[in-house]
């Protein structure tokens, strides 16, 4: 699949939704709880959360892969961790803020 900013998915067991902030626009394999994502629209599936990709997405954090250049936005949490290509994506750090003298 291929990611573009703005873009809306939704995982296809749990509740998690996320938006695209940066994609690279190469084709990727997005995942959640180790089920291909799908678009906010499209029908849920069943199945089960795979034990590997069995952590949970967490509400307003920003997730990265440094490997693709891509950065999502979790809008809605729920169960499974997200992943890219296999590799479960971490959560991007915060800015250190300036001195202040």
């Amino acid at each position: 699949m291929e990611l573009k900013p703005g873009g809306q998915l939704r995982s296809a067991l749990s509740t998690t939704e996320v938006v695209v902030v940066k994609g690279s626009g190469a084709d990727v394999d997005l995942r959640c709880g180790g089920l291909p994502m799908i678009g906010k629209d499209e029908s849920a599936s069943e199945g089960t959360i795979d034990e590997a990709f069995a952590g949970e997405s967490l509400l307003g954090k920003r997730y990265v892969d440094d490997d693709t250049d891509t950065e999502l936005l979790c809008t809605k949490p729920g169960d499974g961790a997200l992943s890219i290509d296999g590799r479960v994506l971490g959560l991007k750090g915060a800015k250190p803020l300036p001195s202040s003298d």
